[in-house]
This record gives structure tokens, C-alpha cells and sequence, in this order.
């Protein structure tokens, strides 16, 4: 990092002048300009613009302290400091293999004025693609134990911007979108979120970051946090009188926010911005305000795909409980519990055939016949097995067919249970050679009067990330707080749920068709997501001809979600007879990567649609996605992105001309040419639709009889 004195503040466009009380610093390409307001009774604002057209209206910063009780909101500065920093890292797992992370920062030391003294201090960092700034409460003597009664940070919006929202919450992100103006949003549509196991709304005007808008002069907004340790989640308030969001910090069981001791500092807020929807997803600034990687030794840590014993429950023809009777998709009668040694041997054999990594297994342990809605605190030891889960003879097997299984430890929402169970549960895995675990989360926390995305859990997530990084654990959260880039700094910590997965088709309204074009603006702008794409049977019809429940995409397009959803662990969802029926297009998941070198968003727009390409990490082999909501749409897109002068295999999985989500979803066609960087392939998707695509450098060999596209 380098130091910048005042003498260089024409360089870093810093205005110091006394008189105008106003801190002014621009971002490297001179796009983002920050510019900081004194009053003369010691209130401190912020404002953002991007190409000179505002994005952040004079907005607040402060604090509302229970203990001691005071505000601080009107300030004496100490000091200001400024500095520029430029370097480039490389991710373990990522979109790309090399991240730029340059900016300016602005560094304010606050005393306040009627608090006796205590110190705060508020850094600002200014990126090409955006602006963070978090606080510091240094060491002092005026502050030592403190507890948080209100953040009084707020984000004024200039106009009455199109945002794509779900309801404040503070146990669940499982709610469907919404867009609307600001003005229209009405939070009280969480009533009607039956599905969700667990809901706690707090306002009419409450929504959840990451929150993404776009103005009437095309400017595409997002709104977040980074780093989020030690402290609870930020939800937003709207004000609609004055479009101002008041930042909402999740409380805990006697209404206080959080619990800290100085030197403390909370997560960054983050306000990403640009007048290309790409852009946004583009952005790696929330990675970049996260502390590097912790874990010494990386090498254990694997990108990975995976099938298991998972989609049958959610379809009605499993059980997660010994008894048969635990399934998500209601049956009327009892079925077979899907854990069981015979059925985990299918998978395992489907998995060493098609060259997939490993295997997850749900419902193995006891406890299941209980675990729901009770708010029970010791429902599982996560060691002892159901009598038909054979755990020595089915590691022992998956192991000579080359294949992991994932362990999965479903806490049911008693998070003490688990916190005393884990080092137990860990070695147990390690015993069996199980690399991976996904935890689960659904139920009211214990602790009782806790929530999800409070601080005491938000502090449990980064416990086992630290915990399963000891014993080499690679980890898959779900019901978990929606994720703000902690992914840099434990990179074991795969994915997460957080959000609306494909689970929900296939026993609610489901996610409508334009739902996978917001999430990559919204839920993934945090991290990865374990969004289980790769259903094929697409209509629950086909498992009781009674249900009318169905997935919301064409087939095709549950192939482009493997390039437009990014995580490095994704799953193939369906069962293994569904997917030994289209072998051609299961192709696709077979050879798709998890992990990358390069990635492009070639053109997207929130709402509507993405296409995207990424390049396989380690090889010149390009996958491409695009993905539309309910309407059909036809694009071309340039394949500039190609090496010069390399001619590629391009294997097309498409809709068929008759494809529909609802009408025809299953209707695909597989075509391949060969292409090169001068070519524009012509895009044809189907209402709900999708296209994915496989670009590998081509062999002589490999375009014998092939056709150029054209």
C-alpha cells in the first residue's frame, strides 16, 4: 500500500479545503467519484456519482450505542489520511485465476463531539466498479466493551429506481423476487411465503441485500456488504417519503445488534455501480475488502461435482427418515428411506461411470423422525447411522470406484447440538474419508430467540469454516446468512444455499422463469451458490400424476445454469434414471468445469436474461450459457473471446424450435460446428429457455465431417 501526503492531493483528487468542509477522491479511471460532507455541527455525509450522474444522494454515517448510551453522529476529525493500493491475487477456487484489486482510500479519524471522546474512524476505498467504506473503533480509553443499539448508515436513492428485491428478513433468503419501483415496494407479500420453514419479517419496507436496481437513465446499482464477521447482517429500511434506506441490523433475543470490544470494526458497506448490467457481474470488489486466504496449506481443497441421495425426497419417492414418512413433496403413503446402502451403491456406481466427483447421502443418520418444528435442541449426534446405511461397507466401496461421499449434517436449527457435536462429527468423517459436508440450518435457532442472520450465528458460520478448515473439511452451508465474499478468506467454505433454490420446484409455486436471471445480480454478488441445477424431469406429473408442481425452465436451460450460476461445488440434481435417459444432453454436465481461468459476461440485463462464457481452469476448453425468463428471445453474440487463429469444436445444446417451459420443456436439440473467434452464433431461446455450449481447441480429427457455422 502507498502512502499519499497532501501534497499529492491533486493526484487523488482530494479536496481539503476548511472552508468547503468537503473530502472529495476519485477512482482510478475517473468514472466513481466520492465526495464527503462536513457540517459545521460535525455531521458527516457521503455522496456517490458515476460519470457525473449521482447514484448516492447525501446520506448518513453513525452510530446509536445501548452501552454506553450515546449517539455518535456529530464528530470532531482528528486526522485524515490517504492512500492508493494496487496488487493483483489469485483466488484457490474462482470465476477467474487473477484478480486486480486497486483503489484509493480515504482514512478519517472522528472524535465526538457530546460523547466524552470516543474515537471512531471511517475508511472509505474507491474501486473502478464501486465505493466500500466500514468503521473502526480503535483502542481507547474513552470505549472498551460496547453494544450496538443501531447502525445510523443510510443510502439515499436519487430517483425512483426499478429494484429487484425480497422482504427484510431476518431468518430466511428463500423468498421469490420481486420487481418494482421503490415506491412500490410492500414487504408484506413475506405473508404469503407459506413454503419457508421459518420467516421473520420486520418491516413493510424491508428488504435484503444484496439489493440491485437500475435508473431511469440506465445506471445498474448494487447494494451490499463485505466481510461480514463479529457482526449481525444488514438488512435495508425504506423510507419512501424521501427514497432514503436506513441500514437494519439483525438483533438478537433482547432487541441489541451487537456485542463488541475495541479494536473492533464492522463488515464494509458496499455500493457497486456502472451503466453496463455486465459490469456488475464483473465485479470482484467484494472479494477484494475480504482478508486473504488463512489456510496454510490449500491443496486439499477441491472444486467439485456431485449427485445424491437429495431429489427423491424433494419429489415424493424418498424418505430422509428411517420410517419412510419424511418427505418435502407430501405423499399419502409411506416410501423407502433413500439412505440406504443398496440405493447410496446406485449412485456411487452412476457417479464412478460418468466421472463425477462425489456423492452426497441426506437422511442417514438418526434423528429424522423429529427434527422438524419442534424446537427440539438434541435431535442428532451425527455419528450414529440408520440400521440400513452400512457406513464401513459404503466407504469402502465408494472408495474403490474413485468417488467421495459428502456427509450431511442437518442441525435443525440447534446450533448448540451442533457446536458440541462437531469435533466428534469431523473425526468421524475423516475416519470414513469423507472430504466434504453439507450443513443445514432449517428450523428456529437455538440458542433460543436467536436468528439466522444474527451476530451469534453469523459468528457459529465463521466457527465452522475455521473448524472444518482444521480437519481438512470442505463445507456446503444451507439456511445459512446469504454470503459477503468470506469465500476469499476460508476458501474451504465452497458455497452456500442462502437463497431460493431449484428445491423449491418441486413442491411450491416454485421459481418462475426470470428468477435465475436476478439471482447472479442479487444472491451471488455475495459468493457461490449451491443452486443444485440440472433437472431433467421437469414436470412432477411424472412422479404423481396428481401434482401440477413443475420446474420453471426448459431442460436446456438447467444445462446453461452450470455456466450462468457460479459455484465452484455444483450438483447434478436429478436422479440417475432421469439422467441415463438423456445421456446426449447429460453430456454437457459431464464435461462442464467448477472451476475457471477467465470468465465473460457477454451481455446481460436483470430480469431478463445472461449470457455467459467461461474458460475451464488449466485448459483452452470454453463453456457457454445463456438463459431468458419467460420470453423468447433471439440474439447473436461474437465469440471474440476465442484464441486467434484456433479452431474450436462447438457442441450446441438448445431449445428445440417447439420448446416452452410449460407447454414443452424437455424438447432439445444438439448441434455441433466448428467455429472460430469470427464467429456470431445466432442465439434461439424458447420461453423459460436456455442455450449452453461446449468450445474445445479442435483436433483434425475432431472436425472430420463437421460443418463450419454459419
Amino acid at each position: 500500500m502507498k502512502k499519499l501526503t497532501i501534497v499529492l492531493a491533486s493526484i487523488l483528487m482530494v479536496n481539503l479545503s476548511i472552508a468547503q468542509q468537503n473530502f472529495h477522491i476519485l477512482s482510478a479511471d475517473n468514472n466513481i467519484a466520492l465526495n464527503i460532507i462536513y457540517g459545521k455541527d460535525g455531521g458527516l455525509m457521503y455522496t456517490v456519482t458515476y460519470k457525473g450522474k449521482l447514484v448516492i444522494e447525501p446520506s448518513d454515517l453513525g452510530f446509536l450505542l445501548q452501552t454506553p448510551a450515546t449517539s455518535l453522529t456529530h464528530f470532531d476529525i482528528v486526522s485524515i489520511d490517504s492512500t492508493q493500493f494496487d496488487e493483483t491475487w489469485s483466488p484457490v477456487l474462482g470465476e477467474v485465476s487473477r484478480i486486480r484489486n486497486q483503489y484509493k482510500e480515504l482514512y478519517l479519524k472522528l472524535m465526538g463531539k457530546k460523547e466524552n471522546g470516543i474515537l471512531l474512524n471511517v475508511i472509505f476505498r474507491v474501486f473502478n466498479d464501486g465505493v466500500g467504506f466500514r468503521y473502526e473503533f480503535p483502542l481507547q480509553e474513552k470505549l472498551n466493551h460496547f453494544v450496538i443499539a443501531d447502525e445510523k448508515t443510510t443510502f439515499k436513492m436519487s430517483g425512483n429506481h426499478t429494484a429487484f428485491w425480497i422482504p427484510g428478513d431476518y431468518d430466511t433468503n428463500e423468498y421469490p423476487y420481486n420487481t418494482s419501483p421503490l415506491q412500490n415496494i410492500d414487504a408484506s407479500v413475506s405473508k404469503e411465503a407459506n413454503a419457508i420453514a421459518v420467516r421473520t419479517p420486520f418491516s413493510k419496507t424491508g428488504v435484503q441485500t444484496p439489493l440491485m436496481m437500475k435508473t431511469a437513465e440506465g445506471l445498474y446499482i448494487n447494494i451490499h456488504e463485505a466481510a461480514l464477521v463479529n457482526y449481525p447482517a444488514m438488512d435495508l429500511n425504506l423510507d419512501k417519503s424521501n427514497l432514503t434506506f436506513q441500514a437494519h441490523l439483525v438483533p438478537d433475543a433482547i432487541n441489541n445488534k451487537a456485542y463488541l470490544q475495541a479494536p473492533a470494526k464492522t463488515p464494509w458497506r458496499t455500493i457497486i455501480v456502472s451503466d453496463k448490467a455486465a459490469n456488475i457481474l464483473n465485479s470482484k470488489m467484494i472479494l477484494n475488502l475480504n482478508e486473504p486466504c488463512k489456510i496454510k496449506d490449500v491443496s486439499w481443497i477441491k472444486a467439485m461435482k456431485f449427485v445424491g441421495v437429495w431429489w427423491e425426497m424433494h419429489v415424493g419417492i424418498g424418505s430422509w427418515d428411517y420410517s419412510g414418512g419424511q418427505v418435502a413433496n407430501v405423499s399419502d403413503k409411506k416410501v423407502k428411506h433413500g439412505a440406504n446402502t443398496a440405493n447410496v451403491k446406485k449412485y456411487i456406481d452412476f457417479a464412478a461411470k460418468h466421472n463425477i466427483d462425489g456423492v452426497l447421502v441426506e437422511g442417514w443418520n438418526t434423528g429424522w423422525e423429529d427434527w422438524f418444528g419442534n424446537w427440539k435442541e438434541d435431535v442428532f449426534d451425527f455419528i450414529t447411522p440408520y440400521p440400513d446405511f452400512d457406513l464401513i461397507e459404503l466407504s469402502a466401496y465408494a472408495k474403490s470406484k474413485g468417488v467421495k461421499i459428502i456427509m450431511h449434517h442437518e442441525t435443525s436449527g440447534s446450533v448448540t447440538n451442533y457446536e458440541r457435536h462437531m469435533d466428534t462429527a469431523y473425526r468421524l468423517m475423516k475416519q470414513y474419508g469423507y472430504d466434504a459436508v453439507k450443513s443445514g440450518y432449517v428450523g428456529k435457532i437455538i440458542p433460543r430467540g436467536e436468528y439466522h442472520d444474527g451476530q451469534w450465528m453469523v459468528k457459529h458460520y465463521e466457527r465452522v469454516a475455521k473448524k472444518t478448515a482444521e480437519y481438512k473439511i470442505m463445507v456446503d452451508m444451507h439456511e445459512p446468512v446469504r454470503p459477503t465474499g468470506l469465500n476469499r478468506t476460508y476458501p474451504n467454505w465452497l458455497a452456500n444455499e442462502a437463497g431460493r433454490g431449484n428445491e423449491f420446484n418441486a413442491w411450491s409455486v416454485g421459481n418462475m422463469p426470470e428468477h435465475e436471471t436476478i439471482m447472479p445480480f442479487t444472491r451471488l454478488m455475495g459468493g457461490p451458490m449451491d443452486y443444485t441445477p440440472g433437472i431433467f424431469k421437469i414436470k412432477m406429473s411424472a412422479y404423481n400424476p396428481t401434482k401440477t408442481e413443475q420446474v420453471h425452465t426448459t431442460l436446456a436451460k438447467q444445462l446453461a445454469l452450470y455456466v450462468t450460476m457460479y459455484s465452484p461445488l455444483q450438483m447434478a440434481a436429478d436422479l440417475p434414471e432421469n439422467y441415463e435417459a438423456h445421456l446426449d444432453a447429460f453430456q454437457f454436465i459431464n464435461d462442464v468445469a467448477v472451476d475457471w481461468d477467465d470468465s465473460k459476461v457477454l451481455d446481460a440485463e436483470p430480469g431478463d436474461f445472461i449470457i455467459e462464457a467461461r474458460k475451464a481452469k488449466g485448459t483452452g476448453h470454453w463453456f457457454m450459457g445463456a438463459i431468458t425468463d419467460e420470453n423468447p428471445r433471439s440474439m447473436n453474440t461474437a465469440l471474440s473471446f476465442l484464441d486467434a487463429d484456433t479452431k474450436y469444436l462447438a457442441t450446441i445444446y438448445r431449445d428445440a424450435d417447439n420448446a416452452d417451459w410449460k407447454l414443452n420443456p424437455e424438447a432439445y436439440v444438439i448441434e455441433r460446428y466448428w467455429v472460430d473467434a469470427k464467429t456470431v452464433i445466432k442465439l434461439k431461446l424458447a420461453p423459460g429457455g436456455g442455450t449452453a455450449i461446449s468450445l474445445k481447441p479442435a483436433t483434425k480429427e475432431d472436425l472430420n465431417g463437421v460443418k463450419k457455422y454459419k
